[in-house]
């Protein structure tokens, strides 16, 4: 599958504008990982190729195709979804959940093939001893790897994933991570995952995009091509060194703002004793003592 973007641009209102002049070419079967600071636009992107939102302006073209013509059922058959979280409104089996992942190739109707595909997703996952189980029984992370069998049980050509490793521990990060790049190949399928662990991404991306902001494309190419400690820097204001490690970047953070508590705050915008009785506050939450904050404020 072949997706390319064109001059895209998305606006909520004519004060808030996400998207500016996007240009992209995704080509499968490859794992591209989406990486960007907080509120740069990359589920917003996202949900703009599988038509969950309209764009302002530009063009988003499926093998050939403008996704803008394309009916609703026929794009459902095309690309798959896993949003960042799903909310139940009623309890139900985790089998049940599975297979409304089917919904828009067979409605309501449910097969021997369609259980037996459900079953086989969910062993995929490593949850098939939980497929009785009732969904309100699930764990956070177990409920995120419902969603990601939800969307692989579409078995589309192209998979779109809105941070599947939210809400996991390391080892099932990086084994969601490893399936999704091993599902890609096997299937011949184009991934598209929206990620925050650079390294995670490093290692298992074929391409990473890099998006910055307002709303723009940083960077696009091979995990070694791309991840630097100047663009790091750049792109989310943060120190660290970058060194090879099994011919992949790896990402070492280093302490960026123990300096500069003032980063959190407008200067003057908050008298030091305000501060620190918030327990709320962002400098309280990172932990930096209250003898550093009476200095530098």
């Amino acid at each position: 599958m072949r997706i390319e973007i064109k001059d895209l641009n998305f606006s909520y209102s004519e004060s808030a504008h996400i998207l500016h002049d996007i240009n992209l070419t995704l080509e499968g079967p490859k794992l591209f990982c989406i990486l960007g600071p907080n509120g740069v636009g990359k589920s917003t992107l996202i949900k703009c190729i599988n038509r969950l939102l309209t764009p302002t302006s530009g063009q988003i073209l499926i093998d050939g195709g403008d996704v803008a013509t394309l009916d609703r059922r026929a794009l459902s058959k095309m690309i798959g979804y896993v949003g960042v979280s799903s909310r139940d409104y009623f309890s139900m089996p985790v089998l049940d959940s599975v297979m409304m992942g089917l919904y828009g190739e067979n409605k309501w109707r449910v097969s021997r093939d369609d259980i037996d595909r459900a079953y086989e997703t969910l062993r995929l996952i490593g949850l098939d001893d939980l497929a009785m189980h009732q969904s309100n029984e699930l764990s956070a992370g177990q409920h995120q790897n419902v969603n990601l069998a939800r969307g692989l049980i579409q078995d589309a050509p192209c998979l779109l994933l809105d941070e599947p490793t939210a809400n996991l521990d390391v080892m099932h990060q990086m084994y969601v991570a490893e399936l999704l790049k091993y599902v890609s190949f096997r299937k011949g399928m184009l991934t598209i995952m929206i990620c925050h662990d650079l390294n995670i991404a490093a290692q298992m991306a074929d391409e990473l995009i890099v998006m910055s902001p307002p709303g723009k494309i940083r960077a696009v190419g091979k995990p070694s091509d791309v991840l630097t400690e100047d663009l790091i820097r750049d792109v989310y204001g943060i120190n660290c060194t970058v060194i090879s490690h099994n011919d992949s970047p790896h990402v070492i953070l280093e302490p960026t703002f123990a300096d500069e508590p003032k980063r959190f705050y407008r200067a003057g915008s908050e008298p030091a004793s305000a501060i620190l009785a918030n327990e709320a506050s962002p400098v309280r939450q990172v932990g930096i003592e209250e003898k550093d904050m009476r200095r530098f404020l």
